[in-house]
């Protein structure tokens, strides 16, 4: 069954708009080169220093496995990395099993059309 996951970053006060830049310009276009599966992403609307991350993943393995891999190349180590870390207060995740039409709902269009969606 497919896993989502859910990212939430609690950010340095005042830096979302810069983080948002980083990710925006940075960040997701890496991902989605590794062939992330980004289901959505953005401010969060409950706290103006809070932003959410949202993936889908084929199973846990495949997101184990994945993640590890990102975060360990070069890519990503000498890339953007050190910038959209240091604006990170803290984070937390949940990781949920989810069907691939429920995905599809919640998916945001703008950033991967569901067609390069992998799950």
């Amino acid at each position: 069954m497919p896993v989502i996951e859910i990212r939430g970053y609690q950010l340095v006060p005042g830096s979302r708009d810069r983080f948002h830049r980083l990710i925006s310009q940075h960040s997701l276009p890496l991902m989605l080169d590794w062939g992330f599966d980004v289901v959505d992403l953005g401010p969060s609307l409950h706290d103006a220093d809070s932003y959410f991350l949202m993936r889908a993943f084929r199973d846990m393995a495949a997101l184990e496995a994945e993640q590890t891999a990102f975060y360990a190349s070069p890519a990503w180590r000498q890339g953007p990395r050190e910038a959209i870390v240091s604006l990170i207060a803290s984070d937390s995740n949940v990781v949920l099993e989810m069907s691939p039409d429920r995905i599809e709902a919640l998916r945001n269009r703008a950033i991967a059309p569901a067609s390069q969606a992998r799950p």
